[in-house]
């Protein structure tokens, strides 16, 4: 006797998109790096909110491998699709940017990486470069 038939095998689950994901790092700013606050805050990291819902990223952080932490403070809410840029010098915080408040440089032009992490201190996105043209899509 016979038997006929297939076994059917699934695809390997894909990790799921990040909720906030890091999508530009601008870490080297044009011109001379003088520290002035304009090419301080030309130095930035962009995230983008993937999810169909608003997001509050009150007490989530995004840091470097030097440990130099950036701490969202109150009620930072991040509608679906729309994106935040945190600059590393200083200004008046708003929906779409936000200030480190630095007097140096964050960002390795030499290479780096940044880590955005949840209230949690939960891994949510992460974006690695080598040296390179300044900035990196990540």
């Amino acid at each position: 006797m016979a038997f006929g038939g297939s076994l059917a095998v699934g695809a390997p689950a894909q990790a799921a998109a990040p909720a906030i994901e890091i999508t530009k790092v601008y870490y080297d700013s044009p011109g001379t790096d003088n520290r002035s606050n304009a090419s301080l805050n030309a130095e930035y990291v962009k995230l983008t909110n993937r999810r169909a819902r608003t997001i509050n990223l009150k007490n989530w952080t995004l840091r470097d491998k030097a440990n130099h932490v950036y701490t969202f403070r109150g009620d930072v809410k991040l509608a679906k699709g729309k994106s935040v840029v945190i600059r590393t010098g200083k200004g008046k915080n708003t929906a779409k940017n936000r200030y480190w408040g630095s007097g140096n440089y964050v960002w390795n032009n030499t290479g780096d990486t940044a880590y955005l992490r949840n209230a949690s201190g939960k891994l949510i996105d992460k974006c690695a470069w080598k040296k390179g043209k300044g900035y990196t899509a990540c």
